[in-house]
């Protein structure tokens, strides 16, 4: 059985018609970095996918994943997401800020 351990996965957003910038964060159980990574996706595909066919977007999955905040004209940087072991809520996985 695969030890699982709470991950944080930080993806930029930026919204694509007021220029502004900021940082989904994603919480869940995972047994790696490449792990939480897709579990994150998965986690937002699903409720993006909810949200464009008019239906209620998923709660909590499997694990703790989620994703509860998914906005028209906002587009995720999945290419820029850092992820690690999530400790604390006041740690982050961030390597530098991003203005909401």
């Amino acid at each position: 059985m695969w030890h699982l351990e709470f991950y944080e996965v930080d993806v930029p957003i930026h919204d694509t018609s007021r220029a502004q910038h900021g940082v989904h964060v994603f919480t869940g159980k995972a047994s790696s970095v490449e792990e939480a990574l897709d579990r994150a996706r998965q986690a937002y595909d699903a409720a993006f996918a909810a949200r464009q066919a008019g239906l209620e977007v998923p709660g909590q999955q499997d694990g703790g994943w989620g994703a509860c905040g998914v906005r028209d004209g906002w587009e995720l940087d999945w290419a820029a997401a850092n992820a690690g072991p999530w400790s604390t809520p006041d740690s982050s996985t961030r390597k530098k800020p991003y203005e909401l």
